[in-house]
């Protein structure tokens, strides 16, 4: 039972806020993920995947981490696959490591899609790459801890309505947001950022450790 960290192959830079996200969790590794491991200090209980992307030279207590193995003609994502044993094991929170960025747009957009869907199921998801972190917003209202200044954006899965922002630079108050409207895009947060929503499905994307220009 608990909060179960999947470890994912997209980006992902180590930061105090990560390490206390991801203290105390269980974790399973998916594939080429695995590569985060020993950034973190973190040695998965379960690696899952078709291992088409097993990064070289893994020291021996990675290599060694029991496996569940999965053929490459497979119809889910190595990501799903291990989001499927965590909650097999019971999972009832998950922090999704590595979820943005990598060399698949596709599978990115599938990891903030699932975490919607994952929460609707009533588990609680961070999607997180250290830099910037994403997390479901559904019918109701949720608040956040975000320093004054962290740039944030609303994005909708769906049309929305309700949808009320407050503690922000650009507050919101019961607004209707067409799909595909960049009106919720490159906010800030200004005091107690709050967020609520009426009707519909979207993801609140913030950037509490922005990366330096490159």
């Amino acid at each position: 039972m608990g909060t179960f960290t999947i470890l994912l192959g997209g980006d992902l830079v180590r930061t105090p806020r990560l390490d206390s996200q991801l203290a105390g969790a269980r974790v399973i590794a998916a594939d080429g993920g695995i590569g985060h491991a020993r950034m973190l200090g973190l040695t998965p209980e379960l690696w899952v995947g078709d291992f088409d992307s097993v990064p070289a030279d893994l020291p021996h207590d990675l290599a060694a981490v029991p496996r569940q193995v999965f053929s490459a003609e497979k119809d889910k994502t190595d990501g799903e696959l291990a989001i499927a044993a965590a909650l097999e094991r019971g999972a009832t929170g998950l922090v999704l490591a590595g979820a943005f960025g990598g060399k698949r747009a596709d599978h990115a957009f599938l990891h903030l899609a699932l975490a919607v869907r994952l929460a609707e199921a009533g588990i609680s998801v961070l999607l997180t790459s250290g830099a910037q972190e994403g997390i479901p917003l559904l019918p109701g209202k949720a608040g956040f801890d975000y320093a004054d200044g962290t740039l944030f954006s609303v994005l909708g899965f769906s049309d929305l309505s309700g949808l009320s922002v407050t503690g922000a630079k650009w507050p919101l108050d019961h607004v209707e947001v067409a799909f595909g409207s960049s009106l919720t895009i490159s906010n800030e947060v200004k005091g107690r950022l709050e967020v609520a929503l009426g009707h519909g499905r979207a993801l609140l994307l913030a950037h509490p450790y922005p990366l330096p220009e490159s």
